[in-house]
């Protein structure tokens, strides 16, 4: 199910993102369920909702990486 906004995130993601970090994983993640809903368009057997929380976590790492204290910090 996609999500409306980034207070709608799970409690892990919207406990350790920042902002914008939880826009780009919201984004990714409602496109994600949106790309990947035909199956024929899947590399994998694995649920569709497991998917897209690896391409919302993708989409993240582009832009943030944890630092040495472990936060979520843009690069």
């Amino acid at each position: 199910m996609p999500y409306k906004s980034i207070e709608d995130l799970p409690e892990p993601v919207k406990h350790s993102l920042p902002t914008h970090a939880r826009e780009i994983f919201l984004k990714a993640f409602n496109n994600a369920l949106k790309e990947y809903e035909d199956k024929s368009k899947r590399r994998t057997e694995e649920p569709l909702e497991e998917i897209a929380f690896k391409v919302a976590w993708s989409a993240v790492k582009v832009a943030y990486h944890k630092d040495d204290n472990g936060q979520w910090v843009k690069n």
